[in-house]
């Protein structure tokens, strides 16, 4: 039920490298330019007399933006990894659980659509428990939001490849606990900087082998 060497065994076995680099570009594009838009929008807004003033304060908000993006990142994830889902899964299902492998796609833009708002629902808890930092609890309840909400979205991707949203969510909440472990895993990697760049594919293989031995154990008994 915790696939740690499993993940690890697939991502070699199915060549996800190639995907693994794109990915991390792509999420390290996406910081760097919302790092770029606010401070854009900061000196557009706010001018002050002395240069040297306007320079720090575009190089305070930049690093503010940088801080606040590493936190919110893991709400990305999800988003970045909608990108790659449908052909991680299916090569790691080739490679794994070929009986399992589909026919036919789910269609890119409803699980776009889907994903956007996840993502949009998690940056808007992550927001709602930001004053949680001032009492110094909120790391620990940033990574205890963020473990649920990751686990049961990246779940829910995976079991629902095959059974559907609607189906992967009644089977999620037969199985919170690994579910939950998974999704803390997905969430602490997210923090660690360069390893966060990867961790969208890393979570999507981790959920297709989690919901593959939930499948097994079912079938078992």
């Amino acid at each position: 039920m915790y696939p740690f060497r499993k993940t690890w065994s697939s991502i070699r076995q199915a060549n996800l490298f190639p995907t693994m680099l794109l990915c991390a570009l792509l999420a390290g594009l996406v910081l760097i330019g919302a790092i770029w838009t606010i401070t854009w929008i900061t000196d557009r807004l706010v001018s002050l007399e002395k240069g040297w003033l306007d320079t720090l304060l575009n190089w305070v908000v930049a690093l503010i933006s940088g801080v606040a993006g590493w936190f919110v990142l893991p709400a990305l994830t999800v988003l970045i990894s909608s990108l790659f889902q449908e052909s991680v899964i299916e090569r790691v299902e080739r490679v794994e659980y070929p009986k399992a492998v589909r026919n036919e796609g789910l269609g890119f833009w409803p699980e776009l659509w889907h994903d956007l708002k996840f993502t949009a629902e998690a940056i808007g808890w992550n927001l709602l428990i930001l004053p949680s930092y001032f009492l110094g609890i909120g790391f620990l309840v940033s990574i205890l939001l963020n473990g649920y909400l990751l686990g049961r979205e990246f779940f829910e991707s995976a079991a629902g490849y095959h059974l559907g949203k609607a189906e992967a969510r009644i089977l999620g909440k037969q199985h919170r606990k690994a579910i939950y472990i998974g999704g803390l895993t997905i969430t602490v990697l997210s923090l660690i900087p360069v390893i966060n760049l990867f961790v969208p594919i890393v979570a999507i293989v981790w959920m297709v082998h989690l919901y593959h031995a939930i499948q097994s154990s079912g079938k078992a008994r």
